[in-house]
């Protein structure tokens, strides 16, 4: 990087750092220049940190300090389990946190994963979870990609997990209407060959373009997925 480039990027970052010191303001009244700043893309450096924030899932931590520990220790679900462990070693194989089997990077996504389970076994584990769990350990420590998980799932994608998929048929639908109104001709062709939305769409959506995407459109698509 240039020297420029350079000094834009701490400018960037001295500005984040002081808005997430002052977070309750800045989110409650200020909350357009954190849209904004989030649009232009959150500095990788305080990326896990302002993904935390943005979601909520601060709130949680502070509410329940033991939680994740304590839901981790705990033996789960064998069915449910022995499903997480058979997905371990899909998600990012070609990266380096994910890449060994057994590896510190697969264990901490086992435990989100198993700790999410137990705290909701009415959802229990979906194979789409792994993906958002995985996205967030590159980026924070375990604890805190489980309470973002929680709050995505929670907040953002709720029913995306449930056993019918209701949300994501009815967002699949929006999205169809989506295309009739501003591709009238790609929606005529999908509909004339009797491509129905959820067989294209569900990974998008699921994983909210993690395994879609160029990396760095992923990690801009979930600033402002977060935010807004």
């Amino acid at each position: 990087l240039k020297a420029k480039e350079l000094k834009l990027i701490r400018e960037r970052e001295k500005k984040w750092i002081h808005m997430l010191h002052n977070w309750d303001k800045y989110i409650t009244r200020r909350w357009k220049k954190v849209r904004d700043r989030c649009r232009k893309g959150i500095p990788h450096s305080v990326r896990g940190q302002a993904w935390l924030h943005l979601c909520g899932a601060h709130h949680q931590m502070r509410l329940h300090p033991n939680a994740f520990i304590e839901l981790s220790g705990q033996p789960g679900n064998e069915q449910v389990v022995d499903e997480i462990q058979k997905d371990l070693h899909r998600q990012f194989p070609n990266h380096e946190m994910f890449a060994k089997r057994d590896g510190s990077g697969q264990l901490d996504l086992f435990y989100v994963l198993k700790a999410f389970s137990i705290l909701k076994p009415d959802i229990g584990y979906c194979q789409g979870q792994a993906p958002i769990a995985a996205v967030l350990l590159m980026h924070m420590p375990a604890e805190h990609a489980f309470w973002s998980l929680v709050a995505i799932c929670d907040h953002y994608l709720p029913g995306y997990f449930s056993p019918g998929l209701e949300a994501i048929q009815l967002h699949g639908d929006m999205l169809f209407a989506f295309l009739k109104r501003f591709s009238p001709n790609a929606h005529k062709l999908m509909k004339d060959q009797k491509i129905e939305p959820i067989l294209y769409m569900t990974e998008w959506f699921m994983c909210v373009f993690a395994r879609t995407l160029p990396w760095t459109s992923v990690l801009h698509v979930w600033d402002m997925f977060l935010c807004e």
